[in-house]
């Protein structure tokens, strides 16, 4: 594929973010880094990472009902923020810090990403300047997805020295992945005071973060305060490239001539930008691209205010826009709560009435101002107890996930990607067809729709004995957990000390261990319980 003897295929696998427990089980299923992991107000959720799918369609063997592949209507192009490329025409200044003759730039990545290209394109212009270039990549057994290291020396004249920069020679870090731009080998390139670091902060999970919700990526601070250890704090440059280059041009392989033109736009590149243009020319691929990318590089550095991708969504996001009609209104103020805790309930209360009803979102309302009341303003434990709670009791049967599939928010985001006449299928495995012997998920079109819309208007049923899904062994779990968090919380209420408040918070939290559909989903039930047991356990032992 990637040489054009091979077509690809026209279908594409889509999420629905609101549908996804990100329990990581595609992820596991397809052993593929393009199944991103992605925080959102309700938790680590999974989207495909469209411009690096190689459409094998593995993680639609995940245990979940979010999948959806769709056939992009014809000739149909996405909507990003593209058009806004062409302010670029405007004039960008030169660097204000007069680049060196020649020096050390070193550059980490990942595999398949274009690494090695990007440093032979600099190569490149470091000889239409007329000055020497030794250059070396390492990338060892990696191919996509791997770490890669490249190493440039440029000088004003020939040179029999090695073409691997020393420890603590570089002059120019330009990191194009920031987890393997801060391991310590890496870092002992640069020099403290001396080495300027461009670096892309763009988020690219690794392969047990895929697989593994527990694993979170490093804090972006933590990250940035490392790398400044080892170069120039005051110098340095960081910018999401990928987010860039996605949401201008549609693919994640611009990220890096993005980076390059940040980083010459710093000063740090011992070479003129006509000839990194120059380079990129006689490179040959995707050159108009190229060229804009470096230019947008470029604005980023010059004008830091500039962002054309301020308005712009993630595709197949669940957007958070609460606007409360009068009966949630009422609920939240009547729990009397502000700042975060508000921002939780405003968002909540509304959900918990779309999935049942008033009353359904009362009786959590009165739970939290039982919470809120018991800790005295402290206010952890009211926010832990009103997202867990939350997730506990809007579990997504068979009614819930038809709502989610039907909500505005998605279907808009389905045709603004892909079109409205796209042809899409809901990619799904009944329980009842499961039992009978259905190994593999089956497809069901636009014309579903009807049979979502007719789940939705039956959600009353939901817990009562007409429920048909109710008597499922993971529906009536469902249902337990609700009762047995109350119950848990409460006990912990009557004996609240300071000395015990972070154990309860702790135990408030742990209901983010619980993911997925189906087996997954009892397998994670049973970790879930193993671990309060834990807890609690640990608190009756004697000091």
């Amino acid at each position: 594929r990637k040489r054009g003897q091979a077509p690809l295929p026209e279908q594409q696998v889509f999420i629905n973010e609101a549908v996804c427990e990100g329990c990581g089980d595609c992820g596991v299923k397809s052993n593929c880094l393009s199944v991103f992991p992605v925080e959102t107000e309700f938790g680590r959720k999974t989207q495909i990472h469209q411009s690096s799918c190689n459409r094998d369609f593995t993680c639609l063997e995940g245990d979940c009902p979010a999948f959806v592949t769709v056939k992009a209507a014809p000739g149909h192009k996405p909507a990003s923020a593209r058009q806004k490329l062409f302010q670029l025409d405007r004039e960008i200044p030169e660097p204000r810090r007069t680049p060196p003759q020649g020096g050390n730039v070193f550059m980490t990545g990942i595999g398949g990403t274009g690494v090695v290209t990007t440093n032979q394109i600099l190569a490149t212009a470091a000889l239409i300047d007329g000055r020497h270039a030794n250059s070396l990549d390492q990338t060892g057994l990696s191919q996509k997805g791997g770490p890669v290291k490249s190493h440039l020396k440029i000088s004003a004249g020939p040179s029999d020295v090695s073409n691997m920069i020393g420890k603590g020679q570089t002059d120019a870090y330009i990191v194009f992945d920031i987890l393997s731009g801060t391991t310590d080998q890496n870092l002992a390139q640069c020099r403290p005071g001396h080495t300027i670091a461009v670096v892309s902060s763009s988020q690219i999970p690794t392969g047990a973060m895929v697989s593994h919700p527990n694993l979170a990526f490093p804090a972006g601070h933590r990250l940035r305060s490392r790398l400044e250890q080892y170069t120039t704090s005051d110098q340095n440059v960081y910018l999401d490239a990928i987010r860039l280059a996605e949401g201008l041009f549609g693919s994640h392989m611009m990220a890096n001539m993005i980076t390059v033109g940040a980083a010459y736009q710093a000063g740090a590149l011992p070479l003129t930008g006509l000839a990194i243009e120059h380079a990129i020319r006689l490179n040959g691929v995707a050159v108009e691209m190229n060229l804009l990318a470096f230019q947008v590089g470029r604005l980023v550095v010059a004008e830091p205010a500039w962002d054309p991708l301020a308005e712009v969504e993630r595709g197949g996001a669940q957007l958070i826009r609460p606007v409360l009609d009068e009966t949630a209104r009422r609920l939240v103020d009547s729990t009397g709560a502000d700042g975060e805790l508000r921002r939780l309930l405003e968002i909540r209360v509304p959900e918990l009435i779309a999935y049942q009803n008033e009353a359904y979102a009362a009786n959590y309302v009165d739970f939290i101002k039982k919470v809120m009341a018991a800790e005295n303003g402290e206010g952890r434990l009211s926010e832990a107890v009103a997202r867990y709670l939350f997730k506990l009791m809007a579990y997504k049967d068979e009614y819930e996930v038809a709502r989610l599939h039907l909500r505005s928010e998605f279907q808009n985001a389905l045709e603004e990607q892909f079109g409205a006449n796209a042809a899409i299928q809901y990619q799904l495995h009944p329980p009842l067809l499961k039992a009978l012997g259905l190994k593999q998920k089956i497809g069901l079109g636009r014309w579903f729709n009807a049979g979502y819309w007719l789940l939705t208007k039956l959600k009353a049923l939901r817990g009562s004995a007409l429920d048909i899904f109710g008597y499922a062994k993971v529906r009536r779990l469902e249902r337990e957990l609700i009762e047995a968090y109350k119950v848990m919380i409460t006990a912990e209420l009557a004996t609240l000390t300071p000395a015990s408040y972070d154990r309860a918070v702790q135990l408030a939290e742990l209901p983010d261990m619980i993911r997925g559909y189906e087996d997954v989903k009892l397998r994670n039930v049973a970790r879930y319980r193993a671990a309060v047991a834990d807890l609690q356990a640990a608190q009756t032992e004697p000091a």
